[in-house]
């Protein structure tokens, strides 16, 4: 029977956090992961060079049934305090746009910088453990694991959500949630690519696969973001599209400002009066790719010497580019989106402690709860701040 103080189950961001920090304080941790490596979320992530915060965190950048819930932790545990370990760690970072923080070199520096202080604080991590089953004690909770029994004081469920079920993700922490008798609300994927269907506009889509337009306004129930936007060979991707599917449902539309920097009926006009011979595809092609704009005129428009549209008809062709109204058939799922919506109702848990308000000595902290931030680097810092947080009353 190994005792301890407190137990942190999963070794992701927030476990690690969690784990380090509680221990600093004292506390004798014992962190637990059934996968064979620790952090596999975090090397993955931002292309392999982890997006690990962004300059402009604020409770405005997450989703959640309890909007102010998120407030407490964020405020107690800044970028800014993130940043001063990365820095004081030497690992060299850079912004690449819009605030987000990524590693110049490797998302294994971050990692590596965790397990450091896990280390120098004398955290036992335990990989390759699984737990079979979880009982409440008389002074904690006692844990049935591969290497054998367990009690601790204080339990902490650091499991994360259902996305990238291949990186080890799976349905254990709501699973511990609703044993205590907490409330889950539903969960879905966030931050993921749609599907499109629809034959005429899929074709388009599978032709411009790998095709990027900079520069979209992408909207959808009363959110809009102004990103890139990446037509793949199933649908739409890219950080615009990403942003606005935390905020889709199933049969809603989005519409997407293809050239939001621009008054395209002004433009039009001007090119109709200064390049009256020239075909519409070959103006669309200075704004696109040329062979988007090939497929453009093909699709939605017909091409002609621009001398041989209306006024009506350019302001129409201008309409169309600006607000691309469209239904997606449904999203990628899990298998590729970076978060999971919804999960423990944060109503039963507390702000301040991350501790359950069902089961003394029990805490959630990061992706298992129903706070999910938007893309570039907010995903991290909740499980900075949420592991902090924790770490302090465990």
């Amino acid at each position: 029977m190994v005792q301890t103080d407190v137990v942190v189950i999963g070794a992701g961001a927030a476990g690690l956090m969690c784990a380090f920090t509680a221990a600093t304080r004292g506390r004798r941790v014992l962190l637990i992961d059934h996968a064979n490596k620790a952090g596999k979320k975090i090397l993955m992530s931002g292309g392999g060079r982890c997006n690990f915060t962004n300059l402009y965190t604020e409770p405005a950048n997450f989703l959640s049934g309890n909007s102010h819930f998120c407030k407490s932790a964020l405020a107690r545990y800044t970028q800014w305090d993130f940043i001063e370990m990365v820095s004081r760690h030497g690992v060299p970072y850079h912004e690449k746009k819009l605030g987000q923080l990524f590693c110049d070199n490797k998302a294994s520096d971050i990692l590596g910088m965790l397990l450091d202080e896990c280390e120098q604080a004398g955290v036992d991590l335990r990989l390759d453990t699984a737990v079979q089953q979880i009982d409440k004690a008389e002074d904690g909770y006692q844990l049935q694991t591969d290497s054998g029994p367990v009690t601790c004081q204080s339990l902490v469920i650091a499991t994360g959500g259902l996305s990238i079920p291949t990186l080890g993700a799976s349905g254990f922490g709501y699973q511990v949630a609703r044993q205590f008798g907490h409330t889950l609300l539903p969960t879905r994927a966030g931050l993921v690519p749609f599907t499109i269907t629809e034959p005429q506009l899929k074709s388009m889509c599978e032709a411009l696969s790998g095709t990027s337009v900079e520069d979209c306004l992408v909207s959808c129930n009363g959110q809009s973001f102004r990103e890139n936007i990446l037509f793949t060979h199933r649908g739409l991707s890219g950080p615009a599209i990403l942003q606005v599917s935390s905020y889709w449902e199933p049969g809603d539309a989005i519409e997407i400002n293809l050239l939001p920097h621009l008054n395209l009926s002004e433009w039009l006009e001007e090119q109709r009066r200064e390049r009256p011979n020239t075909e519409l595809k070959t103006l669309l092609g200075e704004l696109f790719t040329r062979k988007m704009a090939g497929l453009l005129a093909e699709h939605w428009f017909t091409s002609k010497p621009v001398k041989q549209y209306s006024a009506n008809e350019l302001t129409e062709i201008a309409e169309r580019l600006a607000c691309w109204r469209l239904v997606p058939a449904g999203t990628e799922g899990y298998r590729t989106a970076e978060v999971t919506l919804g999960g423990i109702d944060t109503r039963e848990v507390s702000s301040k402690t991350m501790e359950s308000q069902k089961s003394p000595g029990l805490y959630f902290v990061g992706e298992v709860l129903d706070v999910t931030g938007h893309l570039g680097g907010f995903n991290f810092q909740w499980a900075w701040a949420s592991g902090y947080a924790a770490a302090q009353y465990v």
